[in-house]
Parts: C-alpha cells; sequence; structure tokens
C-alpha cells in the first residue's frame, strides 16, 4: 500500500528523520540548524524541510523513497540550490545530491559522451572532458556549482546555447526511478521498442503504454504549441513524445524540475569546441536599439550573443572590474558576441560581423577583444549579473520572480520596449541583460515585500508580465524553469487543453503528488512562501556594528545573500571564497548556508533563541573570517563582520572559549611575553607545551610561534635614523605579529623606507588596530582599542602622514574594520583615508624613486584580507617595475587565518586548504624561486607544513638594496 502524500502540518520532523536513519538512506539530518539551511535556494521563496538526506550510493536514494513513500512524505531533489523559482525548497524531505552522489561513472572520449551521477558539479564534469578536447554545451553562469541534475531539472541553457543547445538537446540517456520505486532507463525509442516495452507489462510498461497513448491522441496539440522556439521551456516538454522526435522520453522528463522521477544517473552528450575564440563587443545607444539589432547579427554563426544594459554594469563596485567596464565602448548597453573557429579565420569574422552591426540602428561603436585577462573580467560581469543585480545602483534590494522570461528574437525588441513600460507603469525598476541571441531576458527588480501593497504589486506585475510575454509568443521561463514563481501563471501562456496534458503526464508518472508538489501542476500560488512578507517580523536585534549599506537592519544585512552559491565552487579561481567549504564541502560551511541561519535566527521560527543560538555558533566555528566572500561575492556578504556581531552577542557576559583568552588578547599577552621571551619559548618548547596548548584551546598539532629576543620597537627606538628623509615623514604602522614574532620584517620596511627618501617615525607609545578582539567578537574591547589607536595616531593622519603598515590583516583592519567601530568618528576615517600597503606607497605616491633589479623568479601568496580590501595589483606592478618574475597563485586562504588554525579542532581543515593550492605549489617551486608572502599567518603555515620558508615584499627589496650598496 502507498500512504498518501500529508501536508507538512500532519508530519513530525524528529519522527521522519528517525524513520529515514534507520532506513538505510545514508547521511539522514533533522536538527534545526540543517532544516534551516536548506529552507530556500536562490528564489524568493522560503519552505522548512523536515530532514535533508544525502545519499552517497544508489540504494540510499531507493530507500529513501521507500521510506518517504511509507510516510506519505513528499520529497524535493537539490542540487547546488541554484534555482531561482522556488524548485529546489520543499517542505517533506530534501535529497541533496551534491554532496556524495556527485560521481563521474564513464568518459568515452571516442563515442563523445560521459555519465555522471546527478550531483556532479558541471565544472568538474568539464575539466574531464576538456582532458580529452570535449566540453558539455549547456553552460549556465553557475558552472562552477550547478549540479547536472539540477541542469536537466531545469533545462539549463547558458551563454553557448545558441551554437550547443540546452540541456535537453544534450541529454542522451537518463536512469530515474518513480516516487512508486521503479526504476526506469529512458531515451529515444522506436515503435518496435515501444511496442516491446509495452507487451512486458510491469509498472515499466504501464507508464510507457500511458505516455504514448497521450502522444497519439494529442499529435496536432503537441506540434503546434510545444517546442515552438529553442527557448520555450516552460511547463513539460511533451514535444518530445512526437514519433518524429523518436518518442524521447528522457528528453522529455528535461525541465520537469524534479516532479515526475528522481534521476540516478545521466549519458551526456560531449561536443569538441573550436580551437581558438574571439570576443566582440558591441555598443548601443540602450538595451533595445541592441534587442532591436539581434536578428541582423544572428546570420552570422556565432557561438553566444549576450546583453547587458548600463544599469548592471553601474552596480560594480570591485576596482580591476571597474576598470574594464569603463574602457567599454561607449553606450548604455552592450552585446558580447563569440566566435569560434581557427586562429586565423577570427580577425575576418570580426570583421564582417563589426560591419553587419555597424548598420544596424543605435550601434554606438566596438572592440573586438584580444586579452585573455580583459575578456575573463568582462564575462564575470555576466556571470556574475545574477548576483550584482539583486541590488540596485542606488544599493535597494532587487528579487528574482520574473527572471528569465524569452521570446523568438525577432520578438525582443518588441517586448522589451513594451516590459520596460510595464516596470514605469508599476513603479519598478531592475537591470537587464542575458541570452539576447535567444530572446531571453534576465532581470531583478525591486520588489518590495516587506509591505501588502508591495506584495500585491508583485503578483499584478507577474500577471502582466505573463500576458505580455504570451502575446509576444514567448515563454514564461526560458532556462530557470518554472517553480513556484511561475506556474500558476501557465494557463496565460497554455490554452485548457494543453495545462490538462501537463496534468495527465503528471499523473502517469506520479500519481500519488509526491515528488516536488506544487510546481508546475496544482501549483502553489506565487505569492505563498515569500522569503521576506510583511506577516513575519524579524526580532529586534540591536547590533554594535552600524551595517550602513543595510540601513542598520541585521535582518536584511544576512538577506543581501540571494542564494546564488557563488561560494560553493570548489577550486580556487583568483578568488578567496569559501576556504572551508572547499574542504567540507558541506552547506553549512559555505557562506550561504551561514547567511541562510543567521537570517532564520533573525525570524525566530525555526531557529528560536537568537544570539544565543548554538546552531549558528556551530555553523559560524568553521569560517575563517578571510573576508574573501566580502568581495567575491557578487552581493558582498561579510560573513567576517556577522561573525564578529554574532560571537560578540552570544558570549556577552559568558564564559568564552579559551581561544578567544589566549588569541583574542594576544597583543596584549606578548608585550608580557617580550619581557621574557627567553622563558616563554622555552616552555612552549618543553614537555609542558601540549598542557599550555590545551589551556590556551590551540591545536595539539600546532608549533606555537616563537617570540623574537628583541622586539622591533625595542630596536627602533635605539637606533639612529638613515637617509636623508627629503619625501618627509611617513609612519610605519608596528603590527603586534611581526613587531613580537618576526621583527626582522618590519626592519626591512624601515630599510627600505628610508632608501625611498622617508623619515620612518612609528606610532607613540603601543597601538593595536584591535584585529584579534573582533575576529574573537570581543567588540566593545576592540572599540577601546581603536578608538586609542586613532587618536593617537590623528595628528599625524590629519596632517596627511601615510600609514603604511607591512602585515595585511592590520592593514586592512585600518583601512574597513576601524571606521565601523568607531562609525562617523572622524580620526578614524582620517587613519583609513591615510592607510597604504608598502607597494602602493613606493608605486603611486613615490616619484622618482626607482626599485633596485632584481633577476630572480617568485611565486606569490595573496593574503585573505589583502585580496578582499586592496587587491594585489600594486604589488603585482612594483615586482615587474623590478624585473621579478613573479606568479600570483590562485590559491585563495593559506587556511591559517589568524587565531582560527590555531584553534583546537580547526587544524584538519586549516591544513586541507593549505594543501588545495599553496602548499604543493610551494613544494614543487625550484629551490631559487623566491616563495613571497607578506601576511604572518600565510608565512606560518608555509612554515609549519613545508620545508621551505618564505618572504616578505620588504624583505625582498631590502635584501636586493643591501647587495647593491
Amino acid at each position: 500500500m502507498t500512504a498518501t502524500v500529508q501536508g507538512p502540518e500532519r508530519l513530525d520532523a524528529a519522527a521522519v528523520t528517525e524513520a529515514l536513519a534507520q532506513g538505510d538512506c545514508g547521511e539522514v539530518q533533522g536538527d534545526a540548524g540543517r532544516r534551516a539551511q536548506y529552507s530556500a535556494d536562490a528564489s524568493n521563496y522560503r519552505r522548512i524541510p523536515l530532514a535533508v538526506v544525502f545519499p552517497s550510493e544508489r540504494r540510499h536514494v531507493l530507500n529513501a523513497l521507500a521510506v518517504c513513500r511509507r510516510l506519505g512524505v513528499p520529497i524535493t531533489s537539490r542540487g547546488g540550490g541554484t534555482s531561482t523559482s522556488g524548485q529546489a525548497v520543499g517542505s517533506g524531505v530534501v535529497l541533496d545530491f551534491s554532496r556524495y552522489f556527485n560521481r563521474l561513472l564513464v568518459m568515452d572520449p571516442v563515442a563523445c559522451t560521459a555519465t555522471v551521477q546527478p550531483g556532479i558539479v558541471l565544472d568538474e564534469l568539464q575539466r574531464a572532458a576538456g582532458e580529452h578536447g570535449l566540453l558539455f554545451g549547456a553552460d549556465p553562469s553557475t558552472h562552477s556549482r550547478c549540479t547536472l541534475g539540477g541542469m536537466i531539472g531545469n533545462n539549463a541553457c547558458g551563454s553557448h546555447s545558441v551554437a550547443w543547445g540546452r540541456t535537453a538537446e544534450n541529454v542522451l540517456e537518463l536512469e530515474v526511478v518513480t516516487y512508486r520505486g521503479t526504476v526506469l532507463c529512458l531515451g529515444e525509442m522506436t515503435q518496435s521498442e515501444i511496442e516491446e516495452a509495452v507487451a512486458a507489462g510491469g509498472e515499466r510498461g504501464r507508464l510507457i503504454a500511458s505516455l504514448h497513448r497521450l502522444a497519439e491522441r494529442n499529435l496536432a496539440t503537441l506540434r503546434t504549441e510545444l517546442g515552438r522556439f529553442p527557448r520555450q521551456v516552460s511547463g513539460y516538454a511533451l514535444e518530445h513524445l512526437l514519433p518524429e522526435r523518436r518518442f524521447n522520453l528522457a528528453r522529455a522528463l528535461v525541465g520537469s524540475e524534479g516532479t515526475l522521477a528522481v534521476i540516478l544517473s545521466a549519458t551526456v552528450r560531449l561536443v569538441t569546441p573550436p580551437p581558438a575564440r574571439a570576443l566582440v563587443v558591441l555598443g548601443y545607444q540602450d538595451a533595445c536599439a541592441a534587442a532591436d539589432a539581434v536578428p541582423a547579427l544572428l546570420k552570422h554563426q556565432l557561438l553566444a550573443l549576450e546583453g547587458l544594459d548600463q544599469a548592471l554594469t553601474d552596480i560594480v563596485t570591485r576596482a580591476e572590474t571597474r576598470q574594464t567596464v569603463d574602457t567599454l565602448p561607449r553606450a548604455q548597453a552592450w552585446l558580447f558576441a563569440e566566435f569560434g573557429g581557427q586562429e586565423d579565420e577570427l580577425p575576418q569574422l570580426a570583421e564582417e560581423f563589426t560591419a553587419t552591426a555597424g548598420r544596424t540602428a543605435g550601434f554606438t561603436g566596438h572592440e573586438v577583444v584580444t586579452d585573455p585577462v580583459r575578456a575573463r573580467q568582462l564575462w564575470r560581469i555576466r556571470e556574475d549579473g545574477a548576483g550584482l543585480a539583486t541590488r540596485t545602483p542606488d544599493g535597494a534590494e532587487a528579487w528574482p520572480g520574473w527572471e528569465d522570461a524569452a521570446v523568438p528574437p525577432g520578438q525582443l525588441g518588441s517586448y522589451l520596449r513594451q516590459f520596460t513600460e510595464l516596470l514605469s507603469r508599476h513603479e519598478l525598476r531592475g537591470p537587464v541583460y542575458g541570452h539576447f541571441g535567444e530572446g531571453c531576458l534576465h532581470v531583478r527588480i525591486d520588489f518590495d515585500f516587506t509591505t501588502e501593497h508591495g506584495t500585491a504589486v508583485f503578483r499584478a506585475f507577474l500577471t502582466e508580465a505573463a500576458e505580455l510575454v504570451a502575446a509576444h509568443g514567448g515563454s514564461l521561463s526560458g532556462e530557470h524553469g518554472d517553480g513556484q514563481a511561475r506556474s500558476e501563471l501557465l494557463p496565460l501562456m497554455y490554452g485548457p487543453e494543453v495545462i490538462a496534458l501537463f496534468e495527465q503526464f503528471k499523473g502517469v508518472w506520479d500519481p500519488d503528488n509526491g515528488l516536488n508538489p506544487g510546481m508546475i501542476v496544482e501549483p502553489l500560488p506565487l505569492d505563498s512562501n515569500l522569503r521576506v512578507s510583511p506577516h513575519r517580523t524579524p526580532l529586534p536585534l540591536t547590533t554594535v556594528l552600524p551595517f550602513h549599506a543595510d540601513d542598520g537592519d541585521f535582518a536584511k544585512a544576512t538577506r543581501r545573500c540571494v542564494g546564488v552559491g557563488k561560494c560553493r565552487s570548489t577550486t580556487p579561481r583568483g578568488d578567496v571564497m569559501c576556504p572551508s567549504y572547499r574542504v567540507t564541502l558541506d552547506e553549512k560551511d559555505s557562506t550561504r548556508g551561514r547567511a541562510r541561519l543567521l537570517y532564520e535566527m533573525t525570524q525566530g521560527e525555526v531557529i528560536t533563541d537568537g544570539w544565543r543560538s548554538a546552531e549558528v555558533r556551530d555553523a559560524l566555528d568553521l569560517c575563517l573570517s578571510c573576508k574573501g566572500c566580502s568581495v567575491d561575492c557578487p552581493v558582498e556578504v561579510d560573513m567576517a563582520t556577522y561573525k564578529s556581531e554574532f560571537l560578540h552577542h552570544h558570549y556577552r557576559r559568558r564564559l568564552r572559549p579559551a581561544s578567544h583568552y589566549s588569541m583574542g588578547w594576544l597583543p596584549l599577552l606578548s608585550r608580557l611575553a617580550a619581557r621574557m621571551p627567553r622563558l616563554v619559548n622555552g616552555l612552549t618548547a618543553s614537555r609542558l607545551a601540549p598542557v599550555v596548548k590545551r589551556l590556551g584551546g590551540i591545536a595539539a598539532e600546532r608549533d606555537v610561534p616563537r617570540f623574537a629576543e628583541r622586539t622591533f620597537l625595542t630596536w627602533f627606538r635605539t637606533r639612529p635614523p638613515e637617509g636623508d628623509g627629503h619625501r618627509g615623514p611617513v609612519m610605519l604602522w608596528v603590527d603586534s605579529f611581526n613587531n613580537h614574532f618576526t621583527p626582522e620584517v618590519l626592519k626591512a620596511g624601515v630599510a627600505v623606507l628610508e632608501h625611498a627618501g622617508y623619515r620612518v617615525q612609528v606610532p607613540d607609545g603601543t597601538q593595536c588596530c584591535g584585529l584579534t578582539w573582533i575576529t574573537t567578537g570581543q567588540l566593545g574591547m576592540a572599540r577601546r582599542i581603536a578608538r586609542r589607536t586613532a587618536t593617537a595616531l590623528s595628528p599625524a593622519t590629519r596632517e596627511g602622514m601615510p600609514v603604511v603598515g607591512l602585515e595585511p590583516s592590520c592593514t586592512a583592519a585600518l583601512r574597513t574594520d576601524l571606521p565601523e567601530l568607531l562609525d562617523g568618528d572622524p580620526d578614524a576615517r582620517a587613519l583609513a583615508r591615510s592607510t597604504r600597503t608598502l607597494a602602493e606607497l613606493l608605486l603611486h605616491h613615490t616619484t622618482g624613486w626607482q626599485p633596485p633589479r632584481i633577476d630572480a623568479g617568485s611565486i606569490s601568496q595573496t593574503h585573505c584580507h589583502q585580496h578582499a580590501t586592496s587587491g594585489f595589483s600594486a604589488d603585482s606592478a612594483l615586482l615587474e617595475a623590478m624585473g621579478v618574475d613573479n606568479s600570483v597563485l590562485n590559491s585563495g586562504c593559506c587556511g591559517l587565518a589568524g587565531n582560527f588554525g590555531f584553534e583546537r579542532g580547526h587544524y584538519d581543515v586549516s591544513v586541507a586548504a593549505g594543501e588545495q593550492v599553496l602548499l604543493p605549489a610551494v613544494r614543487a617551486a625550484d629551490p631559487d624561486t623566491v616563495v613571497l608572502a607578506d601576511g604572518f599567518s600565510c608565512r606560518t603555515q608555509i612554515a609549519q607544513q613545508t620545508e621551505r620558508s618564505s618572504t616578505h615584499l620588504a624583505q625582498l627589496i631590502a635584501r636586493a638594496l643591501r647587495t647593491q650598496r
């Protein structure tokens, strides 16, 4: 017997979790924290699941279905959780395939196919295929974290579908299991194969017979209403049941959003990419003019034709990307066209293409991009569109909902003009971008979900937008699926007979409605289950930090995460975020997972104890406070700041972990140790070291750094200055790490600055940026220290004296953390404006100084805080000016990250993060290659995990100056 699927209000989460745990379903979790993490995807919707299952074997999936079927619990299949329409959240059991059920099963380069489990990330498949000169054609912008199962569920497309088609065109076979437990292998079927299957009987035969009858009885409707243009993704793809399409059940399931069957494996087609590519950027007077040009441009054979308007580029804030945007052809909108072919063919193709573009109305200019770095930066803006567009240029929130509607390309200009008028009529705004070459537009709109009126506008707008796209012969969804956002609107696009066919199709596959109910057929209302709702009042949480970018609202800050999941990428590609996720591959250790949990904490429903939440504390435990997310996340979620705020409140008037005292108070303890460094060093290296570490909350595997025999400050204050100081004074920031552990770094800084003509000064007394108190959430003490520092340095900073920091984490704290801690304090703002890195000072503020020539090769590790605040471009330029052949490692965070890697319980994750790129690169480097690392943490990690030592930039320059005297 099969139980009737019950509503979630009749089910008990603990009982469901227990049944799944006893049913051999893989890893099962139903605690409040895990349920909160999976309460949302990248859409506007929020639904709290009963439990989350992480299958790692085929039997786990089958067993989970059996348990849920017995209990009458609905199932939602989930991959990367990047769906923008709400189909990856559910109130029953969520099956997360991405963590374990993610293997490449077969790669056949001869047949150009691959067989994969549904949880494999697209980039992982692309890497494997790339070894054979192949790739998977569909490539959505979320390629670094979306899974093949999710792509199949939504019929994902991407920028190159003009050339290589949607996911549907690249799927050959699927192995699936229905809610009732029937396993089927699906693909093309001839008439004789259909007859043979029906004759064999059983559940498989019944299902195929029913689907074949459905197709035979509705041939005219299938031929005229479905599959009319490539981006008609809304509804079910029943056109693949037609005999001329060989009754392809695999392709008919693509785009069904997990409502028909659960995927066990997929065999996909791979393509051979062209040997060379070229990017041509076209400028237009507005997005509508760009849209009008598309039909003429499509006469050329393109790999991609993408569009974006100035409203999107206006949101870009990162310096190097901003510079790239500012050098685009003068325009209000742009088209990015990509060609492929032999390298010697590309100039002619580009010339012919730009000639066509020059004859289109509204054309303002073009650029052929040959620099691969610049091309990547431009494509990054397009890829980050879903995240960037969630903030308007003035910082207001924007949301999906009408996220990916598509029309035939010939209708794009007309549709976009009327769509713009519709936005204006409802007093809404949203930057437009997307796959112009296939008539598919993406837009995030500044809906106001915090009021009843705003929610009513949301419903009214979507209804009118659906009518508009239908009038243009288009599709409500062009690649992201209908989900909860648009399923209710399908009757505005399709007639009653098509809707009835969809219902029959669903009924054949899933008569119990146990798979992702509420999507496509029998839809949930588009304005229910909203993540932000006027009917929910957040907890009144007062914060220490101002959160100005989010109007001082901590709940708004945490919902800044829109779920695009860029933090779930598994390989560093010039970014830092998120080091712990790359090690554990656990949603709770991603920036998104932590943001979800913090947001649920502000709502007080699943996470009920506010700042005292143990679930939030545990999820933040593996956050390295690296600040990578503050710049790598498209919406600049700053988890390091959120963590500091949370820890401050969580431990207020409570006993803290031992490491908060030993390492949070390290600057003060170091001053005490400096009075007897030999005794302290002897103790930490003796047989009592394990006891010392245990008392201090320090990992037993870590060596405690040795204190210097003599601090830098002691040395500096007893030495006569050198050089003529003709450039005037400069304030050298004396950070606690280099002062007490590696004073030679600061000494080298003095030598370099004096050689450059500066008169070096140091702050009076012993000042501190307060970083260690900030990262451990001791914000009251951090604020007192910050105020003391800002006041002490104010005479210098008010006169415009530059403050040069050699420790990147402290430099970043002076620039960003102190102004936040001392909100509105003019001395803190002056100190932030005055703070420079050594490379910035020498490169941009020291005219006439010639750096020494250094004929050497080097690899460099960018400190994660420097990556987040100032970047490495000044260092790279200075090294180039010195003749150093430097390679910047795409290694992300070193893994030590200040106190994180020293804390008990963090050692394995810390080392594993370093082992992803940094540590192997250091070990593999030639003995003559200089290993550059300005961060004390980075140098410590390298020293403790390899047989190499690393060098600060100041030391490299000072060493060269000494040899050239």
